[in-house]
């Protein structure tokens, strides 16, 4: 049997992290019960002995189950579930696990409670804060009030947008059996019966609101959420039912570096025991890891990020030491992006370093621990999300750029300004190359400059390539003039001169269905038709745009709906291009070329057109 840790190595799970919040209301011993009756069988006990022994077993049910402890319980769950840093993307689901149904449907009440009272208080404080008179600049005392409007606002969409759900199963009796305790099951079951799409299936979809359910039993085995990173654990357990539980959370799915195992039944002992009985890891080390060894991962991946900076001269701690918001603080974030947006492989090993401590941030939250590292961390998202700013020569609101970064910070720097200082990205088609050069030439960040045009050019090519493939040679220039200056064959300012060509010669070439008097749709069928061969006269050539033209015509004609699901349309279409070219190539065509652009012209149209009315050209 594969244990649920033993793909940990080849990629196929991700690894656990315990993290033991056993309120003070706690079992110390969770094998009570086995201990107990081990005591029975080895002493030599009377009767009455053995009844006040016996007596004892309900201790541990009655302990866990105190109105009390449940409501610490649901009160850290909320707070736990709120603070952890996986809520700005789909790695945020998470289960409650109670010792039975009476008790699940009661940690529902009072996590429900809970959540309606955190509700109010950052609406609240929000209130609060919109409410300040703002002042006519930007001050760091108004980044800092922005910048907690900012998170309270992520926080609030959370809470307003969590949907929750108990997933016990049916028993007999049941909605009368839990009216004398108080509870009413009857909702959930209603729910858990008629629910479209069922609850196992929008637990599953990362997209649904459907992020905290309540369980005891179902679900426990045999059920696989990639994106549930957190169990809640408050149920004594152990050997196989305690591993395939904890096997919950630790699913692969993308952006989710780990999974938590919140301990709140102090099972920490059975989880060893059972460790010792099922084996570890390949390494021979336990699977299951103290949250304390994820902290010093963190530790570890902020000194190598940082040294990582200051080998490129960008000295993080000379940024956090400037004022939020101010002036001074905005000039060495530039100063920073400049020197690690390029060359590429600089840039890639960056991202990287950030993308780790993020990755490992968010795992650690909400450990208070994380303080120690907040202001470090979101100086390196600043200076990534900086780089990928200047990066996009069509930019996002700037909202969706704050709303990743304040997703990683506590109180700490703001990187909400950057993107409206300097230049904005170019657009080839209306750019002074002149002006251009002349800027580059006085530029203190050659760099970000570079990397902007890079980026202009590629989202032009892209576009060009997309409506018309025989452009793909252009790319192939682009990408070998960006290679040979990541190799070190050219200096930057080389590069620089070699893009600005290719930008010129990219416009002309964007203005060339203009000058061969075609529309572009056009001229992607006379590029097949004439590239790379055959030579023709000015004569023949007019001849290809006139068959070009009449070709065009007939083909959107026959693009009926649904047209390349239907054999009789795609074999009507083929024959169609086929007559076309046949009775309109001139004679410079021999026949094995004439089939090769039949070919190429059915393989554009049926790649380009997929629907009627529909395609690049619409």
């Amino acid at each position: 049997m594969q244990l649920p840790w033993q793909s940990i190595e080849d990629g196929a799970t991700v690894p656990l992290f315990y993290e033991n919040r056993t309120p003070e209301l706690q079992l110390v011993n969770p094998d009570l019960n086995a201990d107990i009756y081990r005591l029975i069988e080895d002493a030599d006990l009377d009767a009455d002995q053995e009844a006040k022994l016996e007596a004892v077993l309900g201790r541990q049910y009655h302990l866990i189950t105190r109105d009390d402890r449940l409501e610490t319980v649901a009160q850290d769950i909320v707070r736990h579930f709120l603070g952890r840093g996986m809520l700005a993307n789909a790695v945020g689901k998470a289960m409650v696990v109670s010792i039975d149904k009476a008790t699940a449907l009661r940690m529902y009440d009072k996590v429900t409670l809970h959540w309606a009272a955190e509700t109010a208080r950052v609406q609240k404080e929000l209130g609060e804060l919109s409410y300040q008179q703002r002042g006519g600049g930007m001050t760091p005392e108004q980044a800092r009030r922005d910048l907690r409007i900012a998170e309270l606002k992520q926080r609030l969409d959370v809470l307003t947008t969590t949907d929750m759900a108990v997933i016990v199963s049916p028993g007999q009796n049941e909605i009368q059996q839990m009216q004398a305790l108080g509870l009413d099951i009857e909702p959930h079951r209603k729910r858990m019966n008629e629910s479209q799409p069922g609850l196992a299936e929008k637990f599953k979809d990362t997209d649904d609101p459907l992020r905290l359910v309540f369980v005891c039993a179902m679900w426990l085995t045999g059920f696989d959420a990639p994106s549930c990173s957190t169990v809640y654990l408050d149920k004594p357990m152990r050997n196989h039912t305690l591993m395939q539980t904890i096997a919950r959370a630790n699913r692969v799915f993308p952006g989710k570096h780990s999974g938590v195992i919140v301990d709140y039944a102090n099972v920490f002992a059975s989880l060893e025991k059972a460790l010792a009985i099922y084996g570890a890891g390949k390494d021979g080390k336990s699977p299951v890891k103290d949250k304390q060894q994820l902290v010093e991962e963190l530790r570890k991946s902020v000194v190598n990020a940082t040294a990582f900076c200051a080998a490129h001269k960008v000295m993080l701690t000379e940024i956090e030491a400037t004022d939020v918001g101010s002036m001074e603080r905005l000039s060495r974030i530039q100063d920073g992006m400049n020197a690690l947006i390029s060359p590429d492989p600089l840039r890639r090993d960056f991202f990287a370093h950030e993308r780790l401590v993020s990755a490992l941030y968010r795992a650690v939250k909400p450990d208070p621990s994380v303080l120690e590292f907040a202001s470090r961390v979101a100086c390196l998202t600043t200076l990534a999300e900086a780089i990928r700013a200047k990066l996009n020569p069509n930019p996002s609101d700037i909202s969706q750029v704050m709303g990743r970064i304040n997703g990683l910070l506590d109180e700490s720097i703001t990187g909400h300004e950057i993107r409206q200082s300097g230049p904005p990205a170019l657009d080839l088609s209306k750019i002074n190359f002149e002006a251009l050069a002349n800027r580059f030439k006085a530029s203190k960040h050659k760099n970000t400059d570079l990397e902007v045009l890079k980026a202009a050019i590629r989202a032009q090519l892209g576009a060009m390539i997309q409506l018309n493939r025989t452009r793909a040679n252009f790319a192939e220039k682009f990408e070998a003039l960006i290679e040979s200056y990541n190799a070190g064959s050219r200096s930057i300012e080389e590069l620089f001169e070699e893009l600005m060509k290719l930008s010129n010669s990219l416009n002309d070439e964007q203005e060339r269905h203009v000058r061969e008097n075609m529309s572009e749709e056009e001229l992607v069928i006379f590029d097949i038709l004439t590239r790379p061969a055959p030579e023709l006269t000015p004569e023949e050539r007019a001849e290809v745009k006139k068959a070009t033209r009449a070709l065009l015509a007939r083909l959107k004609v026959l693009l009926v709906l649904n047209w390349r699901q239907k054999a009789a349309a795609r074999s009507q279409l083929k024959l169609t291009i086929e007559d076309t070219l046949d009775t309109g190539l001139p004679r410079a065509y021999t026949p094995v070329l004439y089939h090769q652009k039949c070919s190429a012209v059915f393989e554009h149209v049926y790649e380009s057109y997929p629907e009627r009315n529909a395609g690049v050209y619409a």
